[in-house]
């Protein structure tokens, strides 16, 4: 079986997106992420570190934003913000908070991790719309490993706004033929094991195991499931897997540095898309 390395993906992103980066600042224009953060969280305190060291080594600029009470408001000022070129919002959210909600207040053109519902409609339609960035790490690791997805079957585990509904438009856009699946699907083995892509992002420590896979499945392992000793688990059970599956992605060294270099890709185009805009004025 392979491991499709994540790390190695993102670092050839990397370069692509330092270059283009390298390339406005020689015209004046610094391609700039604003991360609003509003938790105390030490994972998400993690994340948004690493989100800063590799910005650091592609030439984009990251303001980290501390705001717990009018997030909305907060998010709207920064994407009114002509100096910012993308805008996220971290989770987890105050009590009674929704991100679903919250994103609204985050302009598309600005919204490089795809928070805005708006963005996810203009996905469904095939209109130009920044994806989730971990939906979009879903694409870009199965291409590493050179896998078709025009007439492909696929089945996506997990249904959520952030990355299970926007992989499965992503795919449908690949001409891949996809199911998704979730928590009242009836024997989801019995739809996983007939796939020959299996991307599993439904956020439950190695649900999915050897009963799941058919022989030769790609498996795209989203989850990051921390265990009782400080590791990470996927959602797959790697080992029961391996006899079975063609190639599978790492937890960690996956999903998650391409989803990071991703995100600044995301970010350096909308500097593009607003320097050339600029240009026509």
């Amino acid at each position: 079986m392979t491991l499709i390395d994540g790390r190695a993906v993102a670092a050839t992103i990397r370069e692509q997106v330092a270059a283009k980066a390298r390339a406005l600042r020689s015209t004046g224009a610094t391609p700039t992420l604003a991360i609003l953060v509003p938790t105390d969280d030490e994972a998400t305190a993690w994340y948004v570190r690493s989100i800063e060291r590799m910005a650091e080594k592609v030439d984009v600029r990251v303001r980290v934003v501390r705001e717990t009470n009018d997030i909305g408001a907060c998010l709207a000022e920064l994407s009114a913000d002509p100096t910012m070129h993308g805008v996220i919002c971290q989770t987890p959210l105050p009590a009674g908070m929704s991100l679903d909600v919250l994103g609204r207040h985050i302009d598309t053109a600005k919204d490089v991790d795809g928070a805005n519902p708006v963005s996810l409609g203009r996905l469904a339609v095939g209109l130009p719309a920044f994806a989730p960035a971990t939906a979009q790490a879903v694409i870009e690791l199965l291409r590493a490993h050179g896998t078709t997805l025009a007439g492909t079957d696929v089945v996506v585990v997990g249904r959520s706004s952030v990355v299970g509904k926007p992989a499965a438009l992503l795919l449908l856009a690949e001409n891949a033929t996809v199911t998704v699946c979730h928590s009242h699907t009836k024997d989801l083995a019995v739809q996983t094991s007939r796939a020959d892509v299996v991307v599993a992002c439904v956020g439950r420590a190695q649900i999915l195991g050897a009963a799941h896979m058919r022989p030769g499945a790609v498996v795209i392992d989203v989850g990051t499931n921390p265990t009782a000793d400080g590791g990470l688990v996927g959602d797959v059970d790697t080992a029961a897997v391996e006899p079975i599956a063609e190639a599978i992605t790492p937890v960690p060294g996956g999903v998650g540095p391409v989803t990071t270099a991703l995100l600044l890709r995301n970010v350096v185009s909308a500097a593009q898309a607003a320097s050339a805009s600029s240009a026509q004025e």
